[in-house]
């Protein structure tokens, strides 16, 4: 049913991938700058998962929801990394209806958990420093696995809705995406029918996110910072701030830079700015969560030497 959906509503069997540069000699400087941070999101995201599960001491929420992150950010890097650095190196980089349809629902999917699991993480923080004495009660294992099942599970109907809405236009004219992956808005661009609903569904649903997460997070935050004023040791706050510090430098990275990725472009001067903050937080901030999560953890730290004594034995 879908295949015949897809034949009737798009006379375009492929798209073509501009990338994100069409200058010659920048593109093997490029491709080596990916492939080693395609590495080491790869390895580093790998390496956390292994430590949260053999390490004992790591088998708490804050970890458990550390290690979903890895998790999203692991699977991640596989949606749009591979194909974009083919494009580096071949003449021309194109990709079939059905896997850019493929592409989108998972980025989309994975976008979209991310932001419902570093929700849970600033409620998680929030629980940890403002009600220490019922942490174990609240964050129990039922608990925290309701929360991921939940993030999944809207991370998945997000994920659908896009993709659903997207399969229904007519695809008939230009295939040429302007972008490296396919994307929601740059699609939307080579449709030849009405992007209206499209637009309107796409609007709701990210602002719903969006509008939803950041009230928790923000409410978490205002909460943990009241609570913080209020402790009267230097070592509490110092424990505060350092428990939620590579939290808050994850949640503004990732929402930061996906902010100024889906500013609705005007001109093709901010088009290539919306490339440039797309390649941040779909490839930069994957790579650089398991450094802020080890670089500033004396558990993960720990973790690391524990694990290296076994391996030298």
């Amino acid at each position: 049913m879908k295949q015949m959906a897809t034949e009737r509503n798009s006379s375009v069997t492929e798209f073509t991938l501009m990338g994100l540069t069409v200058q010659p000699e920048l593109q093997l400087p490029l491709f080596v700058l990916f492939l080693l941070n395609y590495t080491a999101t790869v390895l580093g995201n790998l390496s956390l998962m292994n430590l949260i599960c053999l390490n004992s001491h790591l088998h708490t929420p804050m970890y458990f929801f550390i290690f979903n992150l890895s998790c999203i950010d692991f699977c991640y890097s596989f949606v749009c990394t591979p194909k974009m650095l083919m494009s580096f190196v071949s003449e021309k980089s194109t990709i079939s209806f059905r896997g850019c349809m493929s592409q989108l629902f998972f980025f989309c999917f994975f976008v979209n958990s991310e932001c419902y699991v570093l929700t849970a993480m600033a409620y998680d923080r929030y629980v940890a420093i403002c009600q220490p004495l019922h942490y174990t009660t609240v964050m129990s294992p039922k608990i925290c696995c309701l929360l991921i099942f939940g993030s999944y599970l809207l991370g998945f109907a997000g994920a659908m809705v896009h993709t659903g809405f997207m399969i229904r236009l007519n695809f008939c004219d230009s295939n040429i995406i302007n972008h490296y992956m396919c994307d929601i808005f740059p699609l939307l661009q080579l449709s030849c029918s009405s992007t209206y609903v499209n637009e309107l569904v796409s609007s709701s649903v990210v602002g719903t996110i969006i509008i939803l997460s950041s009230l928790i997070i923000l409410v978490s935050y205002a909460m943990i910072l009241f609570n913080i004023i209020h402790m009267s040791s230097g070592k509490g706050w110092s424990k505060a701030l350092s428990t939620c510090g590579s939290h808050i430098i994850t949640v503004s990275l990732f929402y930061g830079s996906g902010l100024l990725a889906y500013v609705k472009p005007s001109s093709a001067e901010t088009v290539g700015q919306g490339k440039f903050f797309s390649v941040f937080y779909t490839l930069v901030v994957p790579m650089l969560n398991p450094l802020i999560y080890s670089l500033r953890n004396k558990d993960v730290k720990v973790a690391v030497k524990k694990t290296m004594k076994r391996i030298t034995r």
